[in-house]
């Protein structure tokens, strides 16, 4: 089982020494970070040697779709937030139907009556089928999916939840590196 806190931190340590060793498709993965979002190649290379481990988990947290370290810390730790990112819904995704909701007990209710797995993205909710859950690369047939209610948002066991996470981030993969 993979520990999604873990892996982000691993890949933030391997990013910090791409970085030192001033890998070019690292130093542009920089721009993730909102002070650098238009930095120049000159700029990110002149950030260089202030770059700490708390710059490199903010980008790799954005990377995982979320907001910054923070808010990734606190929702795979199980905690709630107003938002849950984007690692749920990546691009090109669009063409899988599901349903849609900006409440959450709207969405639940749905789920509950045509099942589904209730999802989220930001601060929207929506209902996806099994296929969009191999999509993602999890298995619909994993007993995580019923520990947790099959409500990512507010799962019965956050245990599961986080190892739900931990096999979508391991499947999510890093960045690639130059």
């Amino acid at each position: 089982m993979v520990d999604p806190i873990q892996e982000l931190k691993t890949r933030a340590e391997i990013l910090h020494h791409a970085l030192r060793a001033r890998e070019p498709g690292a130093i542009a993965r920089l721009r993730a970070l909102g002070e650098l979002r238009r930095a120049t190649p000159e700029q990110l290379t002149a950030f260089l040697p202030d770059v700490q481990r708390k710059h490199t988990l903010a980008v790799v947290a954005r990377e995982a779709g979320f907001d910054d370290w923070t808010h990734a810390h606190t929702i795979l730790s199980g905690g709630t937030a107003s938002s849950f990112g984007t690692l749920l819904c990546p691009p090109n995704f669009s063409a899988h139907w599901n349903i849609w909701s900006a409440h959450y007990d709207e969405a639940r209710s749905i789920r509950q009556e045509h099942g589904g797995y209730l999802l989220a993205y930001k601060q929207h909710f929506f209902i996806a089928d099994r296929y969009y859950i191999e999509a993602l690369g999890l298995d619909p047939e994993d007993p995580d999916w019923e520990r947790i209610g099959r409500d990512w948002v507010r799962p019965l066991d956050t245990a599961a939840r986080s190892r739900l996470y931990g096999s979508l981030l391991a499947r999510h993969g890093q960045p690639p590196r130059s």
